[in-house]
């Protein structure tokens, strides 16, 4: 999966901003944690790898890594912001 070329990101000021260049009609203002998984979809990737490098980067519990992943995937599906 993949964030499709038509959201673009940037960070100002410390905010993580996505936008829609077509299709979805908004912006998306992340915390960290969601940056860091719409960051990880700028190339193709699996939840699984998501959440591995999170993993890596933030002392939490897997369980509640894998649960903040799912959420924002969920998130970014219903805008269709992800291509499988």
């Amino acid at each position: 999966m993949k964030l499709k070329d038509t959201f673009i990101t940037y960070s100002l000021g410390g905010e993580h901003t996505t936008v829609a260049t077509e299709g979805f009609s908004g912006i998306v203002r992340s915390n960290g944690t969601a940056a860091f998984i719409i960051e990880s979809l700028k190339t193709p990737t699996t939840p699984e790898q998501i959440v591995d490098a999170m993993a890596a980067k933030y002392d939490a519990p897997k369980e509640r890594i894998e649960k903040d992943v799912a959420g924002v995937l969920a998130q970014l599906r219903s805008i269709g912001a992800i291509e499988d």
